[in-house]
């Protein structure tokens, strides 16, 4: 055995320095990706463009739009409940923008391995 080194440059657990390093570098460009998506902006509307909604990467949620003839218009309890479903179905959307980026950029890097991105 070489002095200070392992058999053949290999690790324990059949890893090597070039696997060590190909791990590093890709984590640290999961880690970029990452944040450039976080700090992203995903918008989604609903109820015909009544309600839009804007979250960033990290699924925070932004901005909030409110149509204003939305809210003059809603009369009865059914118009507000339309409208509170339509904020809802909003943010949802654009969450799911969000995820679905950040899953896709994530598989593009681990070859499709299901990490839990």
């Amino acid at each position: 055995m070489a002095k200070g080194g392992f058999p053949g440059g290999r690790m324990p657990g059949g890893m090597n320095m070039n696997m060590i390093k190909q791990a590093q570098r890709m984590q640290q460009e999961m880690l970029r990706q990452q944040q450039e998506i976080e700090e992203r902006e995903f918008a989604a509307s609903a109820g015909g463009g009544m309600v839009t909604a804007t979250v960033n990467g990290k699924r925070e949620l932004l901005k909030l739009d409110i149509d204003p003839d939305a809210v003059i218009e809603a009369e009865t309890p059914e118009d507000v409940e339309m409208l509170s479903d339509a904020v809802v179905a909003a943010v949802n959307e654009a969450l799911t923008k969000a995820g679905e980026e950040m899953t896709a950029a994530m598989g593009k890097l681990t070859g499709g391995f299901n990490l839990g991105f």
